[in-house]
């Protein structure tokens, strides 16, 4: 495979990211129960946990379903259509696969916080990223989402157990990279990404060190 033809590919797996993540899930949902712009509602984000604190929980599962949805295929188009390696393929080429799907994972994460369809608004990628991570490593984002579980459970606070989440999932994906069980890209990603999901929570931290943060089940007024 030529340079010019890796670059390609590395392209069309930034752009099939972006615009798999551009998809507006959250505004989508949101005006087929009760035509509301989720924009305008709680965080002004159209992730599932302001969808639910405007529209309620089965409306915030579709939400984060669809999200989930969109981080994994844009991981899998490239896996399987943009830039395939075969299983017994070399290492070079399984590794030029695995950065084109960090690049589609990371441009899914811009895409959704930063959407083409809705002005470059969005949520702060936390379903998004975890479709992408568990298509390139499901045990980081298992152990992720354990992560996320528990603090949610005792704090209710959403946001908090989301940059948990994030930070152990990024070390998971590099312990796994450093014992020989993953990719650097997928390690890359996982880090990357997950710090790119915490800065976008920089208004929830101002909030948690305040004290003003909202709690899951708690009015947005």
């Amino acid at each position: 495979m030529s340079a010019a033809e890796i670059v390609l590919r590395f392209a069309l797996a930034a752009a099939a990211g972006y615009l798999l993540g551009s998809l507006p899930s959250g505004v989508i949902v949101g005006r087929l129960f009760g035509h509301v712009d989720v924009r305008a509602q709680g965080s002004g984000k159209t992730g599932a946990t302001n969808v639910m604190r405007s529209l309620g929980p089965g409306p915030a599962v579709m939400v984060a379903l669809l999200d989930i949805a969109k981080g994994a295929a844009a991981v899998l188009l490239v896996r399987f259509v943009i830039f395939p390696a075969a299983p017994n393929a070399a290492l070079d080429a399984q590794n030029l696969s695995a950065v084109a799907q960090a690049i589609a994972g990371m441009a899914a994460l811009l895409g959704h916080n930063y959407s083409l369809f809705i002005h470059f608004t969005g949520g702060r990628g936390v379903a998004t990223g975890a479709g992408a991570l568990l298509a390139m490593t499901p045990l980081a984002m298992l152990v992720g989402l354990l992560a996320m579980i528990i603090p949610i459970a005792v704090t209710r606070y959403v946001s908090l157990g989301s940059m948990i989440a994030c930070a152990m999932a990024g070390l998971t994906a590099l312990v796994l990279t450093l014992t020989g069980h993953g990719l650097w890209p997928q390690a890359v990603f996982a880090l990357v990404g997950g710090g790119f999901i915490i800065l976008s929570h920089r208004d929830n931290i101002a909030r948690l060190i305040h004290g003003t943060e909202r709690k899951l089940g708690q009015p947005t007024a």
